[in-house]
């Protein structure tokens, strides 16, 4: 056997279990994760892979690389491709704890699969079976798609849809009309409050959750944190209203 080829099936350095891997040459790494060889040195001169313990250099132009490079790149690509992380962000990720950013990864592809296939199963209700049931005219509904409130498709609105029309249609009701200026665009306001609140929340619950409790669990205590979040956030509102308007009255 060639020097070579002893050192690619020797023991990985640093795995702490003695088992042997075998090390892949420059242009296999690259035909395996589909990425240049050009790229991966820059990865590797960036620090993106580690310190670069692992790699069995042979010759001072031939080098073994560890197969665990495979997925690490192909998560850097997922990071840059699908988040627009910058690389010097994903250094810094990847430096602290890789391990906890691939569970970030995971969870939050199962929680946007689950909430797309909820999206696909959930029944849509139709133009005219919204216009029959609701009374809102038509040209609100349309204002209110063309903000972005409402996101109907050619088969009409989904379940959120409805339950915000739905809305719309009881304030109608109770006299919030346009004759005494309220319009779609105030909606807007309660979106724009609302968008950084979900991202604060969607960022702390990745945190908590990822890598600490089994992808699965962790869909569980979303799942189950839906209703009671609306009820938290409707009373919250209730109590604040409240305190508000007593607050404008002794001023």
């Amino acid at each position: 056997m060639s020097a070579a080829r002893a050192s690619a099936a020797q023991p990985a350095p640093g795995n702490g279990r003695g088992a042997e891997r075998t090390l892949l040459k420059m242009s296999e790494l690259a035909e395996r994760s589909g990425v240049s060889p050009g790229t991966i040195r820059y990865y590797l001169r960036e620090g993106l892979l580690g310190e670069g313990a692992d790699i069995v250099r042979t010759s001072r132009n031939m080098a073994y690389y560890p197969p665990d490079y495979v997925e690490r790149i192909a998560l850097i690509k997922r990071l840059q491709e699908e988040r627009f992380m910058p690389l010097r962000v994903i250094r810094g990720a990847l430096r602290e704890d890789p391990e906890r950013v691939r569970a970030l990864i995971e969870l939050e592809d199962r929680i946007l699969e689950r909430a797309l296939a909820s999206a696909e199963d959930s029944r849509r209700v139709s133009r005219k079976d919204v216009a029959e049931r609701y009374s809102v005219p038509r040209n609100v509904l349309d204002r209110l798609a063309e903000i972005g409130v409402l996101t109907p498709n050619q088969r009409g609105y989904d379940q959120d849809d409805v339950k915000i029309i739905e809305a719309i249609a009881t304030f109608r009701a109770g006299g919030y009309e346009e004759a005494l200026g309220f319009t779609v665009y105030d909606t807007l306001r309660y979106r724009e409050a609302l968008e950084p609140l979900v991202a604060d929340e969607v960022r702390a619950l990745l945190d908590r959750l990822a890598g600490e409790v089994a992808v699965d669990r962790a869909m569980e205590i979303v799942a189950a944190g839906v209703e009671p979040l609306r009820e938290l956030l409707g009373a919250m509102h209730s109590k604040l209203l409240l305190a508000e308007l007593r607050r404008q009255h002794s001023s």
